[in-house]
């Protein structure tokens, strides 16, 4: 019922930002926690930040923390990942997902979009 579209991955040097979006469409969207998940080649999928539907609650993973922000427009239906001083460690495939509040696991999920940082 919700459907995610990302945009904004690229390459960028060491140091510079980058900011992802996450355009959202469905009825329930308001009611959709949202995280961005990424995963690096020989690596785990891990979380990165998550935000409550209200954008009242946020998590951030240990290593983005203080360079990394995600927020929420519902608005315009779409939620950000902005990222600053990135690190070549930061290079990875990066996940937009939606979970319902009845629901543990994230439901619905986007493309991903390739976010690679050089050195």
């Amino acid at each position: 019922q919700v459907q995610l579209v990302e945009s904004g991955g690229g390459l960028v040097q060491a140091g510079g930002s980058l900011r992802l979006s996450c355009a959202a469409s469905g009825r329930t969207f308001s009611s959709a926690a949202v995280g961005w998940f990424r995963q690096a080649p020989g690596k785990t999928r891990e979380s990165v930040a998550t935000i409550s539907r209200s954008g009242g609650s946020t998590y951030y993973a240990d290593s983005v923390k203080g360079r990394f922000t995600i927020s929420r427009d519902n608005a315009k239906n779409t939620v950000y990942l902005q990222m600053n001083s990135l690190k070549p460690e930061d290079t990875a495939v990066y996940y937009c997902a939606a979970k319902i509040p009845s629901k543990v696991v994230y439901d619905y999920w986007g493309q991903g979009t390739q976010v690679t940082v050089s050195s």
